[in-house]
């Protein structure tokens, strides 16, 4: 096993980590759907969903453009 064949794992991994943040951020967000809370913490909350959801979207790219380069460059 090479170099890039140890990127191109280590990218895979870091990626599912990020899908799993996004399926936990979906998770949070239907549990606050269902909590029936005011609008105003509705929104406070929702921001913070926000913010743990671009984390997880930007680990997940990372991880692509890890797969991506191991791939072209082995």
């Amino acid at each position: 096993m090479g170099l890039f064949d140890i990127i191109i794992w280590a990218g895979a991994t870091i990626t599912l980590a990020g899908v799993a943040g996004l399926v936990a951020c979906v998770v949070y967000v239907v549990r606050l759907r269902r909590a029936g809370l005011p609008d105003a913490e509705m929104r406070k909350h929702l921001q913070k969903g926000v913010i743990y959801n671009m984390i997880a979207l930007f680990v997940s790219i990372i991880g692509l453009m890890m797969v991506v380069m191991g791939i072209a460059l082995n």
